[in-house]
């Protein structure tokens, strides 16, 4: 087969099929050039998706429900490990930078269910997320529709640079880009990627905050890695305005 039909067949798995096409092909480019049957390099591809985007998934979650905001937080392992820290967290990283602000959450999951807790910190917000898996996306929009917030969840591929420019440049100022344990996964993706989309976005935001978890979320074992290519990277580039650990997960504030 050639690669775009073998990209339409990784895609028929209803748990990919609402991936943007550009993470699909940039997994995909991993296992092209191996010397091996189609089915093997679809599988290969499929197993590459599963590990980067099963962690902040669930089964339960892809189903449309009404459920409260808490539930889908407590439910969605990215973000129930933080559900106890939610306004804490906000009051420190938002600290400084005004009652009025627009989040840009850059591989949000379902992180916009957590929008109350910007009001209970103190802070007015306009809410614009970006994400992949469509599902998240549609129960996330429908939850800001029905509860009537201000704030929005885009279908998009955070690989798609210029796409995420634009849809930072449309937002009121100041400006604050969450990357949350979201760089580890763009790294498995495309090495060094990472850098390239801070360096282009950063002249865009007043500050970004990236955490990273320090644990596994599923085997619950600590992390042994240091990330010193991303403190070093950090060091040359910006300027540091707070770190921090809360909840298994370490925080970094900082600006251009």
């Amino acid at each position: 087969m050639i690669k775009e039909e073998l990209i339409k067949e990784i895609m028929k798995k209803k748990e990919f099929s609402q991936l943007p096409k550009k993470d699909v092909e940039i997994a995909f480019s991993h296992f092209e050039k191996r010397e091996t049957i189609d089915e093997e390099k679809i599988k290969l591809t499929r197993n590459l998706l599963r590990e980067v985007f099963s962690a902040f998934t669930s089964r339960k979650l892809l189903k449309p429900n009404d459920k409260e905001p808490e539930w889908i937080l407590r439910k969605h392992l990215s973000t129930r490990e933080r559900f106890p820290y939610y306004k804490e967290i906000y009051k420190r990283i938002l600290n400084g930078i005004g009652k009025k602000t627009s989040i840009i959450d850059l591989g949000a999951g379902v992180n916009g269910f957590s929008y109350p807790f910007f009001n209970k910190s103190g802070f007015e917000v306009d809410y614009f997320g970006v994400e992949s898996i469509g599902q998240l996306v549609e129960l996330t929009n429908n939850y800001f529709k029905r509860e009537k917030i201000k704030g929005k969840v885009i279908h998009a591929s955070i690989f798609e640079i210029e796409k995420i420019k634009k849809i930072i440049k449309e937002t009121k100022k100041p400006r604050v880009i969450f990357l949350l344990k979201v760089i580890d996964s763009l790294e498995m993706f495309q090495r060094d990627f990472s850098k390239k989309l801070l360096l282009e976005i950063s002249p865009l935001a007043n500050r970004i905050v990236v955490s990273f978890a320090t644990e596994s979320m599923i085997k619950r074992t600590k992390f042994r890695a240091k990330r010193k290519w991303f403190l070093e990277f950090l060091k040359e580039n910006f300027s540091v305005l707070d770190d921090f650990e809360i909840g298994k997960e370490k925080y970094f504030v900082f600006s251009r």
